[in-house]
């Protein structure tokens, strides 16, 4: 063999297991295939995922909805509203003028502590923190590095009409990296794991019963095999999905939001609409 040309097919050879990732499918490929030969372990992995999904995810995909914001009136006294921050336990709070789309400021809880600490002067108002506004559409890294530039934790969704369609904080953005983040406050209680966010969409936790969910839903999941939606999804793909996916079952499209290489965190369920039968003697499209 000739000795110029080993060096030539070396560099080939090199090239060709070196090849860079030509986009994200193979490069999730790359890291997956490390994580299998423990090059790199589950946590790490699930973190570059969360990374790579983010900058494909937008802030309605994870914003708590308008009706489920725990906001405070301007016009209410802090006898009246003060039990409510303590019941949900918060540590922001949107404040309105009488209705939940005239958001005029942030309210922190700890600035509370000078209405117990006795001063004459306390008005909630003079206290309000500016409140920033996003669209839905915006993507979620754009908004990550906004909150990281500004220093702002919570930020006010409104949709295409300008009304007050949700509120989402960076911590919901983090957590879509690093899995949920739970502190003292969190709980896991069988009214929360369904949420009805509008007619027709719910956000569902992974870990729901199958039992609790045909009950919320009207549907019929048989749970022979499995106890959880999670499950249900996991056996009708037959693999576990990645964050994104989407699988029609039984008249619902079920969408993951939250997953990580191990198991599935939070989904959205949307009822599909049957598709109208075609007319005796019409095409079909195509």
């Amino acid at each position: 063999m000739n000795e110029h040309a080993r060096p030539r097919l070396l560099e080939r050879l090199s090239a060709l297991l070196m090849r860079e990732p030509e986009d994200r499918e193979q490069l999730l490929a790359v890291l997956r295939s490390a994580h299998e030969r423990d090059l790199l372990d589950a946590d790490a992995l699930s973190m570059i995922e969360g990374v790579l999904q983010v900058s494909e995810m937008q802030v309605r995909h994870i914003m708590v909805p308008r009706s489920r914001m725990d906001v405070i009136d301007i016009n209410d006294t802090p006898d009246r509203f003060i039990p409510h921050v303590i019941a949900t336990a918060h540590s922001r709070f949107p404040v309105v003028d009488r209705n939940r789309d005239d958001v005029i400021g942030i309210l922190l809880a700890k600035d509370l502590l000078r209405y117990y600490a006795g001063e004459e002067e306390f008005v909630v108002r003079d206290m309000l923190r500016p409140a920033v506004f996003v669209p839905e559409a915006k993507p979620l890294n754009v908004l990550l590095r906004e909150f990281r530039n500004s220093r702002n934790h919570m930020a006010i969704v409104v949709d295409e009409y300008g009304g007050v369609a949700g509120l989402v904080t960076i911590e919901d953005v983090l957590e879509q990296i690093v899995g949920d983040i739970e502190d003292e406050y969190d709980f896991d209680e069988d009214s929360d794991n369904i949420v009805r966010e509008h007619a027709g969409q719910y956000r569902v936790r992974a870990q729901a019963d199958l039992a609790a969910v045909n009950e919320a839903l009207g549907t019929a999941f048989p749970a022979e095999n499995f106890d959880t939606i999670g499950g249900l999804v996991i056996d009708r793909l037959g693999r576990l999905p990645r964050r994104g996916e989407s699988i029609a079952i039984d008249g619902l499209r079920i969408t993951v939001l939250r997953a990580d290489s191990r198991r599935l965190h939070l989904l959205s369920v949307q009822r599909v609409p049957p598709q109208p039968a075609l007319a005796s003697g019409e095409d079909s499209p195509g």
